[in-house]
């Protein structure tokens, strides 16, 4: 008896996994296209298990950040469990090494602000089922990503209708000797005009209420909130309606495994609200 009702068990297990197999989200490395960078650029698509019902689904743009690469979030965070859970697809990009997801004043090789705005987006919709309007559109990060998202989309709103922020560097100009910013924007000493007209929260002027659906979020030990909490107090100012949560927490992937939990469930909650009008 005892035999008989384990291999029951490994019977229910094994069809039990067979099932979850069947039905997970897919995750595919493929290489897209940059003209005005001319090169080849890697990314991960997540598409979520219901993906072949061939209805149309709402993007999440997930960006990496500083030294990181588009592999990360998927490696290291739930994020396809997640995609499955709210049906959406997950965009994770390679951002380069310290590109902060901008066109680079100084150094034209970098543009991977039209990249990401223009021609990932364009070949996205091209290629996959995707909601091509900016209501079934939300980007976010981490890091240089959180940056990178909050700048694509203040900039960019005819794109996104949503964008968060984790442990972003939402201000660069406290920070001139770090993370090859002087690469891409010259020093802070021979070119200010550069850092002031691409730090997050000097785009801030460009937002009305409600234009964006905006959750931000810093841990408490980050060496990135004081900067966090300076784009929070400003939005306040300006009566910009958005989501700020702070935790403690490091700038590490302890806190963003868990932060994208967070994040995931609010870009859901934006999605379906504007598939029911």
């Amino acid at each position: 008896m005892i035999k008989i009702n384990t291999m029951r068990y490994l019977i229910y297990i094994l069809f039990f996994l067979g099932i979850n197999n069947a039905f997970a989200a897919k995750v595919d490395t493929v290489e897209t296209v940059s003209a005005s960078m001319n090169k080849k650029i890697k990314a991960v698509i997540i598409t979520p298990d219901d993906y072949t019902s061939g209805k149309d689904f709402p993007v999440l743009y997930l960006l990496h950040g500083y030294s990181g690469n588009y592999s990360n979030w998927p490696q290291k965070t739930a994020i396809s469990q997640l995609a499955d859970r709210y049906q959406m697809m997950v965009v994770c990009p390679d951002g380069g090494f310290g590109s902060w997801y901008l066109d680079s004043p100084v150094d034209k090789s970098w543009k991977y602000e039209t990249y990401v705005t223009k021609e990932l987006i364009g070949w996205v919709d091209k290629t996959y089922h995707t909601i091509k309007n900016r209501t079934g559109r939300a980007i976010t990060g981490l890091s240089m990503g959180g940056h990178g998202a909050l700048y694509l989309a203040f900039r960019h709103q005819d794109l996104f209708g949503a964008a968060g922020s984790m442990s972003g560097g939402v201000d660069i100009r406290p920070f001139p000797l770090k993370w090859d910013l002087a690469k891409r924007l010259g020093s802070y000493a021979e070119h200010p005009e550069n850092w002031e007209k691409n730090t997050v929260i000097n785009l801030v002027n460009l937002l009305t209420p409600n234009s964006l659906a905006l959750a931000i979020e810093c841990g408490t030990e980050d060496f990135f909130y004081q900067v966090n909490l300076n784009l929070h107090n400003l939005l306040l100012e300006r009566n910009i309606p958005h989501d700020f949560t702070t935790r403690p927490g490091a700038h590490n992937w302890n806190y963003w495994s868990n932060a994208i939990y967070y994040q995931t469930q609010f870009f859901a909650r934006y999605f379906e609200a504007n598939a029911k009008g």
